[in-house]
């Protein structure tokens, strides 16, 4: 499987520096762990919170910024046959809220990004934990074993002080 990524980064933070390198491996990672084997190609946009908002809102209907916005590419079978590699979609991360999140849950800014990566890449893949109790498990385990892999910690355990 080869990956092509796109990335545009609106908002940068000097505490979460991004390098192309990083966001594939963990990309890949996590396609891998799922049994992607096609070529795939990904967009990622960094964005500030302003820019979340009015996405959330217009896509959502929600009226505040989130942390990750996955838009699933909804090309046809058809077209998708032909095409060399397949766009799975894109991700847009508000680097503000993920910060934040990351202060709130004692994480450092790349473990949380990595978190949200993770998380939205198996949202372009189909995966929904917001659909019933069962597909938010299933999600949560493939996540937590695609972090173990990328040698990062169960996201979802509190840390205590």
């Amino acid at each position: 499987m080869k990956l092509s990524l796109t990335l545009q980064q609106a908002f940068e933070a000097p505490e979460l520096v991004l390098k192309r390198a990083f966001l594939k491996k963990v990309i890949e990672t996590s396609l891998r762990h799922i049994d992607t084997q096609s070529d795939c190609e990904i967009g990622i946009a960094c964005v500030d919170v302003d820019e979340s908002h009015k996405l959330n809102f217009e896509y959502r209907k929600k009226d505040k910024p989130t942390n990750v916005l996955s838009f699933p590419s909804d090309l046809p079978d058809e077209m998708a046959q032909i095409l060399d590699s397949f766009p799975i979609g894109d991700l847009v991360i508000c680097i503000p809220v993920v910060l934040q999140e990351a202060i709130e849950q004692q994480k450092t800014p790349i473990e949380h990004f990595t978190h949200m990566l993770v998380h939205g890449t198996l949202h372009l893949m189909g995966y929904d934990h917001e659909t019933s109790d069962e597909d938010a498990e299933e999600m949560e385990a493939l996540e937590i074993e695609i972090l173990k892999k990328l040698g990062f910690e169960n996201p979802y355990t509190i840390k205590e002080d």
